[in-house]
């Protein structure tokens, strides 16, 4: 089977429309239906099918994309291993890493890979694992930093450190005047990220077990950097990294200390399976998990 076509498919199959693929591509739409036609002569199968507007991959189809997907990231990292032959750790590498282990590891891990390796690129994005690991699993990163889930078939982590996240106030917030119970806190109002995101359904279904109403969120906030800085201002709670936390001065905010809302969570690395690592990459992972065991990694954890 061609590449070239093997390509064109994932595309097509992608955005489930051939129109749309050519578009992306910048082909003709005869060109990749042509394409589909040589794959379907040479599987002996049909590999889509109409749905509606558009068209959905076949049984056939799906298993096929899956071996488009292993063939292109082979050929993939053969050439960057190729190219990568006798450089040491050299080359690129690219991170995607949750917010707060880009504020308090990367910047360190980078620091010192960069002063062992000054030729060294990286690209970095940083957004939440449900953004990261499907690009992971497309082969647009090397790397995911990030909270530890479920494991997913083809991926393999390795922990790096434990999180705490909990609800912080403003210092003088009038929640510390007595000892504060799960149920005073509804009482108050909050700045959240937005349903969906893993802290927050923790929280919410934290309040819905103890059957009391869920926080009223009167800001919701996908800038988890900025959250220590909007307690401080707005006197509104939230529920932050203790990372997040210190760096937000003890003069200013202080954690709200409650069981109930002591949320442990596990951060990782995690790469494909059998992938090809580049030795960047390869080197920033033991650096990130270095950073994660300094005294300063751990004390605002």
């Amino acid at each position: 089977m061609d590449l070239r076509d093997l390509r064109y498919f994932e595309t097509i199959a992608e955005l489930q429309h051939v129109g749309k693929a050519a578009e992306r591509l910048h082909r003709t739409q005869p060109a990749l239906t042509g394409a589909v036609r040589r794959l379907e002569q040479q599987a002996g199968a049909p590999l889509f099918e109409r749905s509606g507007r558009g068209i959905r991959l076949t049984d056939a189809g799906r298993v096929l994309l899956r071996w488009a997907q292993r063939l292109r990231f082979d050929v993939e990292d053969a050439r960057r291993e190729i190219a990568e032959i006798g450089r040491g750790v050299a080359g690129h590498a690219r991170i995607g890493i949750v917010p707060t282990a880009a504020q308090y590891l990367l910047p360190q891990a980078v620091r010192q890979l960069l002063q062992e390796a000054p030729e060294v690129t990286l690209s970095t994005t940083v957004a939440l694992v449900d953004v990261l690991l499907p690009m992971l699993g497309r082969g647009e990163l090397d790397l995911v930093v990030g909270t530890e889930g479920r494991a997913q078939p083809g991926l393999q982590s390795h922990r790096l450190s434990e999180d705490s996240i909990v609800v912080a106030a403003h210092a003088r917030h009038e929640i510390f005047q007595g000892k504060p119970t799960l149920k005073d806190l509804t009482r108050y109002r909050w700045v959240l990220q937005a349903p969906g995101a893993p802290t927050r359904d923790w929280l919410d279904h934290t309040f819905d077990r103890k059957r009391l109403p869920r926080p009223v969120v009167q800001v919701e906030s996908s800038m988890l950097v900025t959250l220590p800085a909007m307690i401080a201002e707005t006197g509104l709670l939230s529920f932050i990294s203790r990372h997040h936390l210190a760096a937000g001065s003890p003069q200013r905010l202080r954690e709200v200390v409650l069981k109930e809302t002591t949320m442990r969570r596990r951060l990782v690395v995690t790469h494909r399976s059998h992938a090809y690592v580049p030795p960047a990459a390869r080197r920033l992972m033991e650096l990130l998990a270095a950073a994660a065991a300094s005294p300063v990694a751990e004390g605002g954890a």
